[in-house]
């Protein structure tokens, strides 16, 4: 019977590469503590430390066939426990910089001195519905009252689609700009579709 903690770390690869499971066993017990400080020196919490080597490890023994480790195996482990961190850190710095500005969005808004509920804003926005062009208003308040499509609107007003589909957009722009307060995110939950 071999004894595997007597190879060398090029002889435990070599076997590695032949998918041998007693080889990886004995590199992972060799290398496991040594990579769990290394990679904790860098992110300085335990969790998401153990989950670094714990990819690096599953990944060295998915990939063991194919492995080409030119250097040492020690070398091989502390790059690949590098990359996992840099980009553990990439991904939490894009996560962070999302919520850092959704929570500035909310700030923003609910810091503003002043505020709509949901049924001033809809006021709001019937009363500039009622200012737009009488054509413009019929056509828009198809659209979005009577939830018609564009096709529709044109056949019941003898006119094209494309007349009807301008004629919506022009209608969003006005309340938009009479209405620059609520802002083009609370105008698309209310009008747009």
């Amino acid at each position: 019977m071999l004894v595997y903690n007597n190879f060398s770390d090029e002889e435990l690869t070599i076997l590695l590469k032949q998918e041998d499971q007693i080889a990886f066993t004995e590199i992972y017990n060799r290398y496991w503590a040594e990579m769990y400080y290394h990679t904790f020196r860098m992110l300085k919490d335990e969790d998401s430390s153990k989950d670094v080597v714990q990819d690096v490890f599953s990944s060295l023994w998915l990939k063991s066939s194919s492995l080409n480790v030119n250097t040492k195996l020690s070398g091989y482990l502390y790059v690949s426990v590098r990359n996992k961190v840099l980009n553990l850190v990439a991904q939490n710095k894009v996560r962070n910089d999302y919520l850092s500005s959704v929570a500035t969005f909310v700030s923003q808004s609910t810091t503003s001195s002043t505020f709509f509920d949901e049924q001033e804003i809809l006021e709001i926005v019937e009363a500039e519905i009622r200012n737009l062009p009488p054509r413009m208003r019929e056509i828009f308040e198809m659209s979005r009252k009577d939830n018609l499509s564009h096709k529709e609107i044109a056949e019941k007003l003898n006119i094209s689609p494309q007349t009807v589909k301008k004629q919506v957009q022009n209608a969003l722009k006005i309340i938009k700009n009479k209405v620059p307060m609520l802002g083009s995110g609370i105008l698309m939950m209310f009008f747009l579709r």
